[in-house]
């Protein structure tokens, strides 16, 4: 286990150092001027020129990227052009209300998505299996930023059940000692303002969920059918175990297998992807931040940010290796 875990680490480190040479690359083709899109329209070729000697910009490329991996050996990210704040700080600032985002929004998709996807599979050709796909399928073709308009529209404008944006009202004086608002008002029993932290939050969850949902209902119900054509599964029934005993110890719990690694890969993408969710409901997390960098040209903060999550996604899914290998003892050789 020790030599799996260690070949899958030797991995991240070319994978860090190209997309840290992509992400240079890319940036520096974006169209624009940071320099310029800092001081704005009314900009002195005075004030542009001490803008890029500040940050380095005036230097050639290569030699600018290799200050920037210098920086990085360090844990030196820089700080943001747009408002000065230390990248790091900035990333740790936010990072929780992404998180807590990503969690609701995967956790609803598990708790949905396996017993639909299961339930699919044992009434194959029935009504709740059409009604399951097609869903999935909808679910899918559907983008993300119309869904969480449509969602803040009818339940949050038009009902009124839930709030319209935000992470918690305003008005409320609670503690946050971890920056995850719900569970905050859990560990100083502010139940007040965990309640107003999980109605803030239900929204964004299913529309950041929604993709999730569909994958997971589509490969459990693929697995589930697949597991109950296999021959250890007929041989069970004609040994005359019940069926409970059959789906709990041999369909299931081999047909989670493919499930819990796309579980891994949608947990690192959600981290990764919460863009237009975070900027429709307000949130205040990594990715409304890194849309206001890209308008900005925020140079430090966009390297960092992405960075910082591309390590987290490696992170997530070395998680998922190690935990499929202990399940099945043959991925430790591949």
């Amino acid at each position: 286990m020790i030599a799996f875990v260690a070949r899958r680490l030797a991995l991240v480190v070319p994978v860090l150092f190209g997309l840290s040479l992509l992400l240079f690359v890319w940036l520096r083709l974006l169209p624009g001027d940071p320099a310029r899109a800092l001081l704005g329209e009314q900009a002195t070729q005075e004030g542009i020129d001490r803008v890029n000697r500040l940050y380095g910009f005036d230097r050639p490329l290569h030699e600018q990227f290799l200050l920037f991996l210098g920086r990085l050996a360090r844990g030196d990210l820089g700080s943001s052009i747009r408002t000065g704040q230390n990248v790091v700080d900035s990333f740790l600032e936010r990072f929780p209300a992404t998180v807590e985002l990503a969690v609701a929004g995967l956790g609803l998709a598990v708790l949905a998505g396996i017993p639909l996807g299961y339930l699919a599979a044992r009434r194959r050709g029935g009504p709740l299996d059409h009604l399951s796909v097609g869903a999935s399928l909808l679910g899918v073709v559907v983008p993300v930023f119309f869904l969480a308009y449509l969602l803040k529209y009818v339940f949050a404008i038009r009902l009124g059940w839930l709030p319209t944006a935000g992470r918690q009202d305003v008005r409320l004086d609670a503690t946050h000692p971890t920056g995850l608002y719900v569970l905050d008002g859990v560990l100083t029993g502010e139940w007040d303002a965990a309640w107003d932290a999980l109605r803030h939050l239900i929204l964004p969850a299913m529309a950041l969920g929604a993709i999730p949902l569909a994958i997971i209902v589509r490969i459990t119900r693929a697995s589930v059918l697949e597991v109950m054509n296999e021959d250890f599964v007929r041989t069970a029934r004609a040994k005359g175990l019940t069926r409970a005993v059959i789906r709990r110890r041999h369909v299931m719990r081999n047909a989670l297998l493919p499930v819990s690694t796309t579980i891994g890969l949608q947990a690192g993408a959600l981290l990764a992807g919460a863009v237009l969710t975070e900027t429709v409901f307000a949130l205040n997390g990594v990715g409304e931040f890194l849309f206001t960098a890209v308008n900005h040209l925020d140079y430090p903060v966009l390297q960092g940010f992405v960075l910082f999550i591309a390590v987290i996604y490696a992170v997530v899914n070395l998680l998922v290796d190690v935990s499929y290998a202990v399940i099945d003892p043959r991925a430790r050789q591949r």
